[in-house]
């Protein structure tokens, strides 16, 4: 097999970005360019690059294949040798595949969503080079190659988070996406330089880390792992750098699915599984994921059950998945954890496509309880949407029950059982807040609905029933051996040296039965409380949990007005006071010192006389002096 095909998976979509660039700018500056153009361009590209990633799927599932890519030189001084080179492994080629797939379907949702915006040919060519930027992370065969990539989703992310920019709340969001991630990428890079010069350079692949990791010292190792960590927990939405996603959700809803579904915030788990024989060798750094993987996936649950905003509902639901897969990759599951990025991506993105497809029919209204009193039947997502809320709240035989009870159950065999007990809970409130989100707007008793029956665009529908299909059945792929599977996802990615169960079977159906009650009762509750709910009645939007325990005003009181405090205080003092002040005063004695010269030269011609008289006299006094030998 051709090995070039990898810089391929990368260059369709950046390609397209390219090409929509440059039509757009024609279509404004020059002459209107139809929007099907952008859309042909926009979507065909990451499909491409879809086929290609499959093709080297089936040829590495063939014959056991490690692709790698040498493409130039970056950099070469003294011992850093820096190549750009990809590396298409077990790990990454399974990346790839979902990335590459459920983008595609996102960049086709997205064709409709976007459709007769001013900046449709712009969205799409931010589109595909997000789709590029990861797909460089995820291939990446070194970690300074993959910073190029990590960086590039980052500010792909400001781009279209900020898209429309003539509205300040986008711009704000924008940008405390963009610093907030920039606090994780101080982090991220130097966790890279410490375990380089831990390693005593021997070399920067991911391979030559791994052969080299024994020679390194423990204290330096610690201390990479836990700023790659930080990296993480930025790009990832982990407490304390989480503040950044649900802000995040001012942007077109496309863009908000391709986040929580195939980019970015996946990058931080990928990242940690990609340093797995890192992690590997501090299991204590490790540990310290797990809990604060643990505790985000509680903490963002918790806010979930009180908010109003569809999109924010969404998003704090990622952060907590997201938690659930940092307990996997902290705790050695680096195959479960991965396992359940691969079934997020399938019910968050159609969950994220369902709820676009409301804001769309109802004029972009996003609370709700608004958009349970307007709604009228739309069949396509009422049923796709019903579909994801079951696996994300992990319900049999759906997706995500098997990937969050193959988490559940490593951290009980583990003998974590703080964590196994957090996760449990917190599954119980996923149940609950997400079918209270589906009873508001589907269930709850509306006899007065302000909109009319709304068809949905096929190019909404046909991705919407090709990820439901994957939120039903993925969790197959990876069935236990204990349910009669033969753990495929966990063999193909056998390279990270998965921590294996140590539970006999009768021990696993205890844990399984647990699991599947625990949701149920939180469907149950949920189901009491707002299946029948009046929607013309509120909930109280007041209290700890409904303001997000004020974390945003605690960062803004202690982070950005102390930032402003301290720039007052360098404009005011520091900079008008002392370094003006020294500067004009110093200008001002220049201006006085050379006013005070004037005389010198003032067009007079009697004081040039004079000036001439005093400089004779002054030469004949000193050659007189000197003749006479004084």
């Amino acid at each position: 097999m051709n090995t070039s095909l990898l810089i391929w998976i990368i260059l369709f979509p950046l390609l397209g970005g390219l090409l929509n660039g440059g039509f757009y700018l024609y279509h404004i500056k020059i002459q209107k360019i139809p929007e099907l153009l952008f859309a042909i361009i926009g979507t065909v590209f990451p499909l491409l690059a879809f086929v290609f990633t499959l093709i080297l799927f089936l040829d590495m599932n063939e014959h056991g294949s490690v692709y790698s890519q040498h493409l130039f030189m970056w950099l070469d001084i003294d011992k850093l040798t820096i190549p750009m080179q990809l590396l298409g492994d077990n790990l990454s080629i399974f990346m790839s595949l979902f990335v590459t797939f459920v983008g595609t379907l996102i960049h086709l949702y997205a064709v409709a969503y976007m459709k007769d915006d001013e900046g449709f040919g712009k969205f799409f060519a931010y589109f595909n080079l997000f789709l590029a930027s990861m797909l460089l992370l995820v291939l990446a065969d070194n970690p300074i190659i993959l910073f190029i990539g990590w960086e590039g989703v980052g500010v792909c992310s400001y781009l279209l988070i900020s898209f429309y920019y003539k509205t300040k709340e986008n711009v704000v969001a924008g940008n405390k996406a963009f610093l907030v991630n920039r606090v994780g990428d101080l982090g991220f890079l130097l966790g890279v330089i410490t375990l380089f010069f831990a390693l005593n350079e021997t070399g920067i692949s991911f391979s030559s880390m791994q052969e080299n990791i024994t020679l390194a010292s423990q204290p330096l190792l610690i201390l990479s792992g836990v700023l790659l960590f930080i990296g993480a927990m930025g790009k990832s939405a982990q407490i304390p750098l989480y503040t950044w996603l649900p802000d995040a959700m001012l942007g077109p809803t496309p863009i908000s699915a391709l986040i929580h579904a195939a980019t970015m915030v996946t990058a931080g788990v990928y990242m940690v599984a990609r340093f797995h024989f890192l992690y590997d060798a501090i299991p204590g750094v490790g540990l310290f994921i797990a809990y604060v993987g643990a505790f985000s996936a509680l903490f963002a649950a918790i806010i979930a059950t009180r908010q109003t905003d569809i999109k924010k509902i969404l998003a704090y639901s990622t952060m907590s998945q997201l938690g659930y897969m940092f307990i996997a990759v902290g705790l050695g599951l680096y195959s479960s954890g991965l396992f359940h990025v691969f079934t997020h991506a399938f019910f968050k993105a159609m969950l994220f496509m369902g709820a676009g497809g409301l804001i769309l029919a109802i004029h972009h209204e996003q609370d709700i309880f608004e958009l349970g009193k307007q709604r009228k039947k739309l069949p396509i997502i009422s049923v796709t949407f019903l579909i994801g809320v079951i696996a994300i709240s992990g319900i049999p035989p759906f997706a995500g029950f098997f990937s969050k009870d193959a988490i559940l159950t490593g951290a009980f065999s583990g003998g974590h059982y703080l964590i196994w007990l957090i996760g449990l809970f917190t599954a119980f409130l996923t149940a609950f807040y997400m079918f209270r989100l589906y009873f508001i707007l589907f269930v709850a008793p509306n006899e007065q609905s302000k909109m009319e029956t709304h068809k949905t665009p096929w190019s909404i529908g046909i991705p919407l029933f090709v990820l439901a299909i994957g939120a039903v059945f993925a969790g197959f792929i990876n069935l236990p051996e204990v349910l009669g599977g033969n753990h495929n996802v966990d063999t193909w990615l056998a390279q990270l040296n998965s921590t294996p169960l140590d539970l006999s079977h009768a021990a696993e159906y205890v844990l399984i039965i647990l699991s599947i009650a625990v949701a149920a009762s939180g469907i149950y509750v949920a189901y009491k409380r707002y299946a029948n709910y009046d929607l013309s009645k509120r909930e109280t939007e007041e209290g700890l949990i409904y303001n997000k325990f004020y974390v945003d005003e605690v960062y803004n009181t202690i982070f950005v007005k102390s930032a402003q405090r301290l720039s007052t205080f360098f404009s005011d003092v520091v900079d008008n006071k002392i370094i003006d002040a020294s500067l004009m005063g110093l200008s001002k004695g220049f201006v006085a010192f050379g006013r005070g010269l004037t005389f010198l030269q003032n067009a007079n011609v009697r004081y040039y006389a004079f000036y001439m008289l005093i400089g004779m006299s002054a030469i004949s006094y000193y050659v007189y002096m000197k003749l006479q030998g004084v």
